[in-house]
């Protein structure tokens, strides 16, 4: 039951982007095999939820240059056994930029993505199976780097090439100029 709202939304993202499918497929495939998903124990992988965070004007989106990873990426992590994925991934948001009047967008899928994590410490190499979502900060965009992060930027979208070449980033941007045509 903790997972047919996800299922929903991820059936729903693989017809609005068929092109997509097999990314959906086995997202779709990770969450009905494994009831524990949303928990970070998962030693496998888990289910991850990231912001798109774009400020008022749709011209720039919130990056993290993230601590561990040494990345340029958009905000997000670990739903912790939230089965609300968009309020997993609203509050990562919140916690990584302090921004708290996050606006959700649109409350379908904007994009996913599966990537592994390298091992680390005591932590073995396993994947993330992200489901991400665009929220839109409306007041306030001044935000305060957390510690997960050694920065953050409000970057322009159609400059992101000069901050990742990461293809999942690329594509969220070809997505958003789209959605905004």
């Amino acid at each position: 039951m903790h997972r047919n709202d996800l299922l929903s939304r991820l059936r729903t993202y693989r017809k609005t982007w068929p092109n997509e499918k097999d990314t959906a497929d086995r997202l779709i495939g990770f969450v009905e095999t494994h009831p524990d998903c949303f928990e970070r124990s998962l030693q496998v992988g888990h289910i991850t939820g990231s912001a798109w965070l774009v400020n008022r004007a749709g011209t720039h989106v919130l990056l993290t240059h993230h601590r561990k990873l040494d990345m340029w990426l958009q905000l997000g992590g670990h739903a912790d056994g939230n089965t609300d994925i968009i309020d997993a991934a609203r509050q990562e948001a919140l916690e990584e930029s302090g921004i708290r009047n996050l606006t959700l967008w649109n409350p379908e899928i904007f994009d996913l993505d599966i990537h592994r994590i390298p091992e680390r410490k005591n932590e073995p190499a396993h994947f993330h199976h992200d489901v991400r979502f665009v929220f839109q900060c409306l007041e306030n965009e001044d935000y305060i780097v957390s510690e997960e992060s050694h920065d953050l930027q409000w970057v322009d979208i159609q400059s992101l090439e000069k901050f990742t070449h990461e293809e999942s980033m690329l594509r969220m941007k070809r997505k958003w100029l789209q959605l905004l045509s």
